[in-house]
């Protein structure tokens, strides 16, 4: 074949997929801290539009996971969504209940992670292990389970309130994975005799930390490599319980019918090594795919893929629902 058929042949197989159209739009929902200016969206957004010139992205950012995915469920089929980015484990099942994905298109072969993930549909794009946050200056003797933390009434703690807050809503299945049903009310009842506040989101209970008050936030596991990394300090430190820590693992998903080849192209970009990348030291948190890492969260992934691990794929939305019922009794009395 001619070099100049050989040109003609993969332009008519570029028009096949692709369609007639010039541009693909590719309208991406997008939870805050990843479509924010510092997060990972505007390099991952430049990235890929230069590999797949055919597709622009445009991200819509929702100020947390929840507002995002009831915008999604109000919307239905209408939604102007091609893909969904930002739902976290704990909404798995609400996410597939609305019944608005499609399978996606990539190789989750590649996947490298602490626990087993066997959903087709959502793509893994991110992920670490939920952990209370200290400094190492001023709390020399930290809690070494979650239970000592929530029975030590020397301790002020920090946390998020699991309506509101993906982080909070960690705690809130992490608690009820460590005690047995009938005594999950009076665990939190003890933690409330030494919380000094429940707040609504991470960003404003890590400031009310970083100012001085209490002794431990409850975050990521690698929010210490971000004081390291970015403001060079190192008396930062996260707790590692006897008991294993659960996971935050978040995740993306193509709405269903749109038939938009870039979502597919979007999703498998997300697992490339040097998109990865991207996405972990901006979003400080670990890949869920094996590559070349800087050292510090090298690490750390390799500490996480080692330690105990608890698994709550499983949780479900109705559990959630009747978890939070309890942790507002217990808050109550």
């Amino acid at each position: 074949m001619s070099k100049l058929k050989t040109f003609l042949f993969l332009t008519a197989l570029f028009i096949s997929d692709y369609g007639l159209s010039a541009v693909q739009p590719l309208h991406i929902y997008a939870e805050e801290y990843f479509a924010a200016d510092w997060g990972p969206a505007p390099e991952v957004k430049a990235q890929f539009e230069r590999a797949y010139p055919q597709c622009q992205v445009t991200i819509q950012s929702f100020d947390s996971r929840t507002t995002m995915l009831n915008r999604l469920r109000l919307e239905g089929k209408n939604t102007k969504a091609d893909i969904v980015l930002g739902m976290d484990n704990h909404q798995l099942e609400a996410a597939e209940k609305t019944g608005l994905f499609a399978p996606a298109k990539v190789d989750f072969s590649r996947l490298s992670l602490p626990v087993e993930w066997k959903n087709t549909t959502f793509v893994p794009y991110e992920f670490s292990k939920y952990a209370f946050i200290y400094d190492k200056s001023k709390l020399t003797n930290p809690p070494e389970s979650l239970k000592e933390l929530v029975e030590r009434e020397d301790l002020k703690v920090i946390y998020q309130d699991p309506r509101t807050s993906s982080i909070g809503r960690g705690l809130l299945v992490w608690m009820n994975k460590i005690y047995p049903p009938e005594q999950v009310e009076k665990a939190w009842q003890q933690l409330q005799k030494h919380t000094l506040t429940v707040g609504k989101g991470w960003s404003e209970t890590y400031g009310t930390f970083l100012k001085g008050e209490g002794d431990l936030v409850l975050s990521n596991n690698t929010s210490p490599i971000y004081h390291l990394l970015t403001d060079q300090k190192e008396n930062y430190a996260a707790t590692e319980f006897s008991e294993g820590e659960t996971l935050q693992i978040d995740f993306a998903g193509k709405i269903a019918g749109k038939h938009n080849i870039c979502a597919d192209e979007f999703l498998a970009f997300l697992l490339k090594p040097e998109i990865q990348n991207i996405i972990i030291i901006k979003g400080v948190m670990l890949p869920v795919v094996e590559g070349d890492l800087e050292p510090h969260y090298a690490a750390l992934k390799n500490a996480v893929m080692q330690g105990k691990t608890i698994d709550t794929l499983s949780v479900s939305a109705e559990q959630i629902k009747h978890w939070i019922e309890v942790w507002q009794r217990a808050l109550s009395k």
